[in-house]
């Protein structure tokens, strides 16, 4: 697609064209535009209604000026009127070359002059009316850049934060490892661990001496005569 000038000049020329006729340009743009006359598909039946070949209908020869004039200006520019007359018919493996040129702008319009010829002369003569763009967009419109900006999270969703991934993070400690102290620890020696005290045997029973009946052995502290022997 060939960007053209925004705002052209009454006498300005646009640099043709060249569109080969095919078989298949002829076909499909006669079927798009539901036109199903045989002359436009069927080469037998074309000869016999005294066309050499198959032929380009009016709305495929009008859909390609339009494209013509759209390429040039650009995709913003919007046709406001076509009209066009149709002279040498265009068949199968000739090509069409289109010309135009601006016959007179007023404000954000203009009026372009198109014709196109092939090898038998003058296939189309025409005008073409077109609104042309004020300009380049310096951005998306606002409402659409709001639209977009009120899609957009205000802090970054959580599962975004910075962290290992869930297969890394296990196989890492919660905390890095306590380095070991060179001084003894103060104080009575901790219990050991639950899955340690496990492992140990428990400890002895208490001997008894002979002949003391059964039950917790008495204070050692205790005087053994009680108070009322002691006095």
């Amino acid at each position: 697609m060939r960007p053209g000038p925004r705002t052209p000049a009454p006498g300005a020329e646009l640099p043709p064209l060249e569109i080969p006729v095919t078989r298949t340009l002829i076909v499909a743009g006669a079927i798009a535009s539901r036109d199903y006359q045989d002359v436009h598909h069927d080469p037998e039946l074309a000869r016999g209604k005294g066309s050499p070949d198959v032929f380009m209908n009016i709305l495929t020869t009008n859909g390609l000026v339009g494209r013509y004039i759209t390429d040039h200006f650009g995709p913003a520019a919007v046709l406001r009127g076509v009209a066009i007359r149709l002279g040498a018919p265009n068949y199968p493996g000739d090509t069409m070359v289109l010309t135009g040129r601006v016959e007179r702008v007023d404000g954000d319009t203009a009026t372009v002059r198109v014709t196109g010829d092939n090898a038998l002369g003058r296939h189309v003569t025409g005008t073409v009316t077109v609104t042309l763009p004020a300009g380049p967009p310096a951005g998306p419109p606002a409402d659409l850049a709001a639209d977009l900006a009120a899609d957009l999270p205000a802090t970054p969703p959580a599962d975004l934060a910075v962290a290992p991934p869930a297969g890394l993070a296990a196989g890492l400690p919660a905390t890095p490892p306590a380095e070991p102290s060179a001084d003894p620890p103060a104080g009575p020696p901790a219990d050991p661990p639950a899955d340690l005290a496990a492992g140990l045997p428990p400890e002895p029973p208490a001997v008894l001496p002979a002949g003391h009946p059964a039950g917790p052995l008495p204070d050692l502290c205790e005087d053994p005569h009680g108070p009322e022997a002691a006095s």
